[in-house]
């Protein structure tokens, strides 16, 4: 779970296979998942050209509080959670900044995979 403190479970888990993930967000286990609904959406709001574009965007770990809350707001509405972005950035941050920093991560990783390539600007070795 993406948050360190703990909330009545909804029941249903997040399935990570096809993006989902779980994180405590205002008090409440959720379940977040970039649908490519939620994709298009972030494409249009970071004027991304494309998915290649918006993983580029992402991918440079410049992350604003306002770019924050519409990746977790899009995840949430790809998961089914009607939020605003307005009503997302008026809820109380479990974990603080750092854990929510954490979740959009999480949720980016899910979605995206792993990174074409290491820290040693080398490609990974490919999956057995």
């Amino acid at each position: 779970m993406a948050s360190l403190m703990e909330a009545p479970s909804t029941g249903r888990r997040a399935n990570r296979h096809r993006g989902e993930i779980e994180a405590v967000i205002g008090g409440e286990r959720r379940i977040l998942c970039l649908t490519l609904g939620a994709l298009s959406e972030l494409e249009t709001a970071f004027a991304a050209g494309d998915l290649q574009a918006l993983a580029a965007r992402f991918s440079s770990g410049r992350l604003k509080a306002a770019d924050l809350v519409r990746v977790i707001g899009a995840g949430l509405r790809g998961a089914g959670h009607p939020l605003s972005d307005e009503e997302v950035a008026a809820l109380p941050l479990d974990g603080g900044l750092a854990a929510m920093a954490g979740v959009v991560g999480d949720l980016l990783l899910a979605t995206f995979g792993a990174p074409a390539v290491d820290n040693a600007g080398e490609a990974p070795p490919p999956n057995p």
